[in-house]
């Protein structure tokens, strides 16, 4: 596997204005020198954190998981207490990098994928529903027209910023300005050109309340946009791949290796809709 560290205002000319994210670690497969090459679906993952971090548990681990199911997987290092629209931007940057270096990763661009948990889910919601607000245009120009998702995956995400909204999540991408509330609640800018999306939530989430999915799926259904939704019902907040590396609880205190199907799951879904891995014409 190879893998590099792309500094995405770098790559895109542009003066880091705060914060001090935007970085893409890239995990590609080497190519066998025995057989013909492949081309394959890309995953972009975005941990949670509440906007104030970016959690490990839920960054490196899973892009590998990715990989050893046949991906290119890209993890952003997105700026924290940093306010919209800086986190969306990075993320436009990233799918915007991913396509047009498609080619030298032997990736598919029509097949680029992103998976969120809890305020990364918040933030790959946001790239399935408003990648081309005006915000991230103003900046990126014609190339924000590449940002948008072909499906995206959302692990117990941040939804919300009105009832059962995660507060400190809320704070810190609204900059406290209570006029951001309705733009930036997902459930509420669902339209029929947002990007399919795979949704799963634990009922007993303390953290995140499970209605920030139930909402947003509400609002898929609405526009008629294509959802998977798994409510497990044992579970705390931050599962991640639901294995005993990534938490501190053992599978005999919880059901993890039962509630991290919802991987294998997603992974099934995502193939119904065409990734998977396709051997590349010369």
């Amino acid at each position: 596997m190879q893998a590099e560290r792309i500094d995405l205002y770098r790559y895109f000319n542009l003066k880091r204005i705060s914060g001090h994210g935007g970085y893409l670690d890239i995990y590609a497969p080497f190519e066998v020198s025995e057989i013909k090459p492949k081309l394959r679906p890309a995953m972009l993952v975005m941990a949670g954190g509440g906007y104030s971090f970016v959690s490990h548990r839920e960054s490196a681990p899973v892009a590998f998981k990715y990989v050893a199911n046949g991906y290119c997987a890209f993890v952003l290092d997105y700026s924290v207490n940093t306010a919209y629209p800086v986190p969306l931007v990075e993320a436009c940057m990233a799918i915007a990098y991913i396509r047009e270096n498609a080619s030298k990763y032997r990736v598919d661009k029509n097949l680029v994928a992103a998976v969120g948990f809890s305020a990364g889910g918040h933030l790959a919601a946001m790239l399935a529903n408003i990648c081309d607000e005006k915000e991230v245009v103003e900046i990126l120009g014609d190339r924000a027209q590449t940002a948008k998702l072909n499906a995206v995956v959302l692990s117990y995400p941040v939804v919300t910023m009105g009832r059962f909204a995660n507060e400190f999540s809320r704070n810190i991408i609204t900059g406290n300005n209570p006029d951001l509330y309705e733009k930036l609640s997902m459930e509420k800018r669902v339209t029929a050109d947002s990007v399919p999306a795979f949704i799963w939530h634990t009922f007993e989430d303390d953290c995140v309340p499970v209605e920030n999915s139930f909402m947003l799926a509400e609002a898929y259904r609405r526009a008629n946009v294509p959802i998977s939704l798994h409510i497990f019902e044992k579970g705390w907040h931050g599962l991640s791949l639901c294995s005993e590396e990534v938490n501190d609880q053992t599978a005999a205190e919880i059901q993890l290796e039962y509630i991290g199907k919802w991987f294998e799951l997603s992974l099934d879904w995502l193939k119904a809709r065409g990734f998977c891995v396709k051997t590349a014409e010369k």
